[in-house]
């Protein structure tokens, strides 16, 4: 009986310390200011997105809140107007999955925000489908829409400097691959729809957010604009909203206690965009709040670049 007492006390010390320290993990320890700075934070109607708009706002920056739905997007904007106590919390929308939204979100932010300071491409799905131009819907959400976001807003960050993008990857990028082939065929990075193909092209996906992180950086030398890619944690939030609901109920248990709470997932994203003095890592990958080496297909200076000249094909901006 003593030994069964005592692996269980073991068990619940081990459990308790992997929740404070590895679930929990560092929070950002910045206490930058922002006021008379614009941030857009895109999907941040929910999940680390809010958390990271309300943080920001409280901070005194002019928060712009890029979202695909109007009706949610307008209620998280008067969320984070009264957590945050701050009034200077915009909502425009922002459909990822479409070109022409991206483009109106761009020449409408532009027309009507004078700077630009953080651009925070925080937006991301677990889902099969395509985009309105035909484009797989992970690829085109979680990649090519955020590149074309970025490229659009690029001179403005650059008139602003120094400013920052912060990327929001996943360590889900050290099991993906970049399937050029399948790219220029079928303009998707994978095509099965099983719930393990879909988790790889989400993996794909992210480590397309980190190439992207990878060769932005290396476009940006000589000006005041720098960039990071970053795996938030495990976070118990909606991406697993296209699951079966039963498999998020059986495994609510295990989310609850092992995953990160919006609050804890967003402190990385944080670091990236708030520390100072991290511009010399430009272009590298962090993670609970550390920069991170990453394999070498992460930092692949070919397939970064590749990826992005086929990106702009892809986006019509040749």
């Amino acid at each position: 009986m003593s030994c069964f007492l005592i692996c269980g006390a073991l068990f619940v010390v081990a459990a308790y310390f992997y929740r404070e320290v590895i679930v929990k993990g560092q929070r950002c320890t910045s206490a930058v200011r922002l006021h008379g700075k614009t941030a857009i934070v895109t999907g941040s109607n929910t999940g680390i997105g809010k958390r990271t708009a309300v943080d920001l706002a409280k901070r005194g920056a002019r928060v712009i809140m890029a979202c695909r739905s109007r009706e949610r997007g307008e209620a998280a904007m008067e969320d984070v107007k009264r957590e945050s106590g701050s009034s200077d919390v915009v909502f425009l929308p922002l459909d990822l999955a479409s070109f022409k939204s991206i483009r109106e979100f761009a020449e409408n932010f532009l027309k009507s925000e004078p700077r630009l300071d953080l651009l925070i491409n925080n937006a991301g799905l677990y889902s099969g489908g395509r985009t309105q131009e035909g484009f797989g819907m992970m690829f085109g959400v979680n990649h090519l829409g955020h590149f074309l976001l970025t490229d659009l807003l690029l001179d403005r960050l650059k008139e602003s400097g120094p400013s920052r993008v912060v990327n929001v990857s996943s360590m889900g990028h050290n099991v993906g691959r970049v399937d050029f082939d399948c790219l220029n065929k079928n303009k998707a990075l994978g095509l099965g729809t099983s719930m393990f193909d879909l988790l790889q092209i989400y993996a794909d996906s992210k480590l397309c957010n980190v190439l992207f992180t990878h060769e932005l950086n290396k476009r940006l030398q000589g000006t005041k604009v720098t960039c990071y890619s970053l795996h938030p944690g495990a976070i118990n939030s909606e991406l697993d909203r296209n699951f079966s609901r039963v498999l998020v109920w059986v495994l609510s248990p295990v989310t609850a206690f092992f995953f990160k709470t919006p609050e804890q997932g967003c402190q990385t994203t944080l670091h990236c965009a708030l520390q100072p003095g991290l511009e010399p890592l430009s272009g590298r990958y962090f993670s609970n709040c550390t920069v991170r080496n990453v394999f070498a297909k992460a930092r692949d200076d070919a397939a970064a670049r590749k990826l992005w000249e086929l990106s702009e094909r892809m986006c019509g901006m040749e």
